[in-house]
This record gives C-alpha cells, sequence and structure tokens, in this order.
C-alpha cells in the first residue's frame, strides 16, 4: 500500500534535511567522492563519444582514466613546482611593495601638495599601518608557505585525494549511465515527464557551465600564464593561474588577473626599484611593457567574450552573476570546500525548479485571476 502524498513530502523533506546535515558533518570525508562524481560528470560526454567510435565503455573509461593520470602527473612535474615556486615569491614581493608605500606616499605627497596647496596630507596613521602590515607580509609569507606545504595533514589530504578521487572517477564514469537509468526508473510514474523535463534542463545548465565553462577557465589560464611570461612578467604563471582559476564568474577573473599584473608591472618596470630573481635593482620605467601587459588582459577579455563563453558556455546557461556569488558565498560558509563543490549544482537545480514554478503560477488561476476566467 503506497504512502499519501503528504507523507511522502514529509520522507523526502527529512531525507533532505539529513543529507545536508551529513554534508556538514562529513564534509571532509566526503570531499574526494564528490570531486570524483563531478570530474566523471565533465568526461561524462567523452566516453559517450568513445563509444560511438567503437570503444566498450570499459575501455572508454580506462582510456580517459589513464589519458587524466597521465596529463596530471606531467603538469605536476613540469607546472607545480614552478607554480608553488611563485606562489612564496609573489607573498615576499607584495610585502616588500607594501613595505616601499611610505617612500611612494612621501613623493605622491610632494608633487599633491605643489599642486593642491590646501590638501592635509600630514597623516602617518596609514603609513605606519602600511610598514607594519608590509613587514609582517614580508617576514611571515614564506614561512605560511612553507608550513601549508610541509604540513603533515596537508600532505595526507593530498595523498587521499590523489588515491580516492581517480578510483571513485573511474568506477563513477563506468556506472554512469546505469546510474541515470536506475534514476530515471524511480521517478514517480504521475510526473514522469515533468521530472524529466526539469532534468533536462538541470543538465543543459551544469552542462553549458560546468563543461563549457571549465574549458574556457582552463583556455585562459593557459593563454593569461604563457602571454604573461612571454612578456617577462615576474609570476606570470601563478597570475595566469588565478585569473584563469576564477574566470567562472565573468568579469571577475579579468579584474582580479588584470589588477594583480598590472600591479607587478608597475612595480617591475616602473622607474625606481623593483624585485627580481630575490634582488632589489634599480631601473626606467617601461611604457611598453607596462601597456603589453595591459593589453594581455584587454585581448584575454574580448577573446573570452566574443569567441569562448557564446562558443563553449552559450546564451543560456541559467545561471546570473549575482546569484553564483551568493551560491558560493552562502554554501561555502555553511559547508566549507564541499558546499562550494555543490554550489553551482544547487544553485542550477534551485535556477530551474524556480523557473518551473513561476511558469505554474503564471498559468495558474491565482495570477490570472478575473482575467483568465474572462479570457
Amino acid at each position: 500500500m503506497g504512502l499519501p502524498s503528504q507523507k511522502e513530502f514529509q520522507y523526502w523533506g527529512i531525507a533532505a534535511a539529513v543529507f545536508v546535515f551529513l554534508l556538514w558533518a562529513l564534509g571532509a570525508v566526503l570531499t574526494p567522492f564528490i570531486l570524483g562524481s563531478v570530474i566523471a560528470y565533465f568526461l561524462d560526454p567523452i566516453a559517450d563519444r568513445l563509444q560511438i567510435w567503437g570503444l566498450s565503455r570499459v575501455m572508454a573509461t580506462i582510456v580517459i582514466t589513464l589519458s587524466g593520470i597521465l596529463t596530471f602527473f606531467l603538469l605536476f612535474l613540469l607546472v607545480v613546482p614552478t607554480l608553488i615556486g611563485q606562489l612564496g615569491q609573489l607573498i615576499s614581493t607584495i610585502g616588500v611593495i607594501i613595505q616601499d608605500l611610505p617612500q611612494t606616499w612621501t613623493s605622491l605627497k610632494e608633487w599633491l601638495s605643489g599642486r593642491f596647496p590646501n590638501l592635509d596630507l600630514d597623516g602617518t596613521f596609514m603609513l605606519d599601518q602600511m610598514t607594519s602590515l608590509g613587514n609582517a607580509v614580508q617576514s611571515r609569507g614564506g614561512d605560511l608557505v612553507a608550513a601549508l606545504l610541509s604540513s603533515a595533514q596537508g600532505i595526507i589530504n593530498v595523498v587521499v585525494l590523489l588515491v580516492i578521487v581517480p578510483v571513485v572517477t573511474f568506477y563513477m564514469l563506468l556506472d554512469w549511465d546505469r546510474m541515470v537509468a536506475q534514476v530515471d526508473n524511480l521517478l514517480p510514474l504521475d510526473h514522469q515527464e515533468t521530472v524529466r523535463d526539469l532534468a533536462r534542463q538541470i543538465d543543459r545548465t551544469l552542462a553549458s557551465f560546468i563543461r563549457g565553462q571549465g574549458t574556457v577557465c582552463l583556455i585562459l589560464g593557459t593563454y593569461y600564464a604563457i602571454a604573461l611570461m612571454i612578456a617577462g612578467l615576474n609570476f606570470g604563471l601563478i597570475v595566469g593561474f588565478i585569473a584563469g582559476l576564477i574566470s567562472f564568474i565573468p568579469y571577475i577573473g579579468a579584474l582580479v588577473g588584470g589588477v594583480l599584473a598590472i600591479g607587478l608591472a608597475l612595480f617591475q618596470w616602473w622607474g625606481g626599484t623593483a624585485v627580481i630573481d630575490g634582488e632589489i635593482v634599480q631601473h626606467g620605467i617601461n611604457w611598453l611593457r607596462i601597456g603589453i601587459v595591459a593589453g594581455v588582459f584587454a585581448f584575454g577579455q574580448f577573446f573570452e567574450g566574443n569567441i569562448l563563453t557564446p562558443k563553449l558556455v552559450g546564451s543560456s546557461v541559467g545561471l546570473h552573476p549575482v546569484w553564483l556569488i551568493l551560491a558560493l558565498s552562502v554554501f561555502g560558509s555553511l559547508l566549507g570546500f564541499v558546499g562550494m563543490l555543490v554550489a553551482v549544482p544547487v544553485a542550477a537545480v534551485i535556477g530551474v525548479v524556480t523557473r518551473f514554478l513561476i511558469a505554474e503560477y503564471k498559468s495558474g488561476q491565482l495570477y490570472k485571476g478575473h482575467v483568465g476566467k474572462d479570457g
């Protein structure tokens, strides 16, 4: 005998609450499994394409897994050491920049005082704070990076991720179509088509965003890193990595990366002092190189907005930037790193369901009222 619909909703509500509680309580344990599921979802179209070309699902999964592991280790051996080294140097350089701000402020104050005599620019509190902050960043930055990298718990977590994530990804990718079919068989018979339509909309939204935007981030990060290193910018690799990593939020990646890169370019090629290979040297201003760095991000933004995003993501993603930032902030605050992993899928689900409910409301009598009756 089946349960009444009201009871079923209550049970499903309790199940959802338990699921959220488990995400919160077991976040660190669930991280590799969620990562593996996300990667499997990302790679499922490739496996389907290999099956069309004649490979079995097992062979397609093996080929993708081995290719992914090989690519990861090549990147790990070739890129990660340089990335970590540049990160430590970048922290030290930011400390030097902040420490040098009092001298810069003094020069700026003299220039402003000569042109605007009535301005009161004699406050020293901000200069003292900048000097203290610069000293702290410069003295503690390297220790912080070293502590993070040498932490036994951090190493254990990395090893666990490196071992568990590929295994979870392999089995999830192998059984993906079967799991989707099993979930489809569990749909309530009276609402199968409605739920399937919602699921297709959610899948289109996630596919456009995760697969499309993920590819955009990878291309942009690679472009920024290579272009900035060719331009001669110190820490070009780490700046490109940061810009590419956050490019899934429209304009934020280019804005943050551009401000960071141009700031470093001004410090590196402006007349005065700069840090090159750990040494403070004197050199003249170089407007051309500063302009090239700015041009790298201007071209990247143009390339993303007019070519990459329209081709790879499309215009019907359905995730507004503000809604996306809100979801990342809320779920990240509540559930930590796991919350940030599930924020995009949950935001997509809520967005699709909200649009569905609005459509249902506008087709109902409550919205139409007397106008609907007269029509």
